[in-house]
């Protein structure tokens, strides 16, 4: 059976997989570029457990109160080493990026502080958290307020007006590094850079944390390298690679990391207590192959790009250029569009393919929210997944891709879709 009719077979036309892979050629050369960084993050990684001796002991866990846990405690000083910080919180008590940052924001404000956030409102789920949208539990019910600065128009941050909305109050700014549910620039870790000199030259003092969901490793450094004094992410995106079924980290300064280990576990236990579980194994091997994954994910996100924006579709980042994060935000215009597009999603996924996405009002979220992922880890947008708010201007975001293999075969599909529904039509 010849290539094109194993895709004929798994429902994708010639038509389309031709239209793909004229798309997938024009990308050979962007394509060397992300192995490059691939290596790079790749022979990082391996130092760092080279370094701190990672042994076979380490990849066992703990039960109970995980008081004694060389292999959680080795894994921490390696994510440390990795994201350019002193010490690091790495558990599975932490269920997600917004438990992190939740972890992280109760840490380390107290009430009377202000956290000032520098690249517009935070994601969704976070905005509960903080006050934005009345939620039991939130910072706000702590006497803690937030303020936010707006992008500027061509949707990079303010850096002028963050330094200005700077007070006495304000003990935290948060940066946000994807894009979040916005149509807009996500940041490199160098512009991360230009807003934490900047807002230190005003406020040395200031706690700097930054939102690195969907970021890691899609460059050679990380914002703990450029002076961010918390750095915060999921397992189950990036740096878990697919393998991590749950869990959390936080990475910066050592007295930060205790107050926020006091915070998740309790003052006087901190980082002594939890414990891993017997998932150290799959927690190692998810960074070691996160860099590899993350990879897969950002061609698989140019390939997406380069497809739609040839069919005149706005897509943000263009395919030429360089990704910051592995999301692609497609500007599809319609609902029906959406639709089709997450269906086809779904329908190339190796779990739940036969399942039909239908939007839903999910907890976090202010509107109804269309969700296609058919993993192997809930939740877990490392691996090919995509999702949409149902509100106009029905924009998509694609994220994922374990394999490079697979995700073409998914943006293939989503495509399939959408020209079997006669919402696109192909040249």
């Amino acid at each position: 059976m010849s290539y094109i009719e194993s895709l004929q077979r798994m429902g994708v036309s010639e038509q389309t997989a031709s239209f793909c892979f004229d798309a997938e050629e024009r990308l050979a050369e962007r394509f060397r570029e992300v192995d490059r960084i691939q290596d790079e993050n790749q022979w990082k990684v391996l130092s760092a457990m080279q370094e701190h001796m990672v042994s076979e002991r380490h990849l066992e866990g703990s039960t109970g109160y995980g008081i004694v846990d060389d292999g959680r405690d080795t894994l921490e000083a390696v994510y440390a080493e990795v994201f350019g910080a002193e010490d690091a919180l790495v558990r599975a008590q932490m269920i997600s990026g917004t438990h992190a940052l939740t972890t992280a924001l109760f840490g380390c404000l107290r009430p009377g502080d202000e956290v000032l956030f520098a690249t517009g409102a935070p994601y969704d789920t976070l905005q509960g958290v903080v006050g934005i949208r009345p939620e039991v539990g939130s910072l706000a019910e702590f006497g803690v307020t937030y303020r936010i600065v707006e992008l500027k128009q061509n949707g990079l941050p303010d850096i002028d007006a963050v330094c200005a909305s700077i007070s006495k109050k304000t003990r935290m700014v948060a940066i946000q590094r994807s894009k979040g549910y916005a149509f807009r620039h996500s940041l490199s870790v160098e512009e991360i850079g230009q807003i934490i000199a900047a807002v230190r030259a005003v406020q040395p003092e200031v706690i700097v944390m930054v939102d690195n969901c969907y970021g890691e490793f899609v460059q050679t450094i990380e914002p703990g390298q450029v002076g961010a004094d918390l750095t915060v992410g999921s397992l189950i995106k990036n740096p878990g690679a697919g393998l991590a079924p749950v869990g959390g980290y936080i990475a910066g300064r050592k007295d930060l990391i205790e107050r926020c280990a006091a915070w998740l576990n309790a003052p006087g236990i901190g980082k002594e207590g939890g414990p891993s579980l017997n998932i150290n194994r799959t927690f190692y091997q998810g960074l070691f192959l996160a860099p590899q994954v993350a990879a897969n994910a950002v061609k698989t996100a140019m390939l997406a790009a380069e497809v739609f924006h040839s069919l005149g579709f706005a897509v943000s980042p263009a395919a030429d250029e360089t990704h910051y994060d592995i999301v692609e935000a497609i500007a599809l215009g319609a609902p029906e569009r959406v639709l089709a597009f997450c269906r086809g999603i779904q329908a190339a996924a190796p779990v739940d393919s036969y399942a039909t996405p239908e939007p839903f009002d999910m907890p976090g979220y202010d509107c109804q929210v269309i969700m296609a992922a058919g993993a192997f880890i809930s939740g877990a947008s490392i691996e090919l997944s995509a999702d949409a708010p149902m509100v106009p201007p029905y924009t998509v975001y694609f994220q994922g891709g374990l394999t490079y293999s697979h995700g073409k075969y998914g943006v293939m599909k989503a495509l399939q879709a959408l020209v079997d529904q006669h919402l696109v039509t192909l040249p």
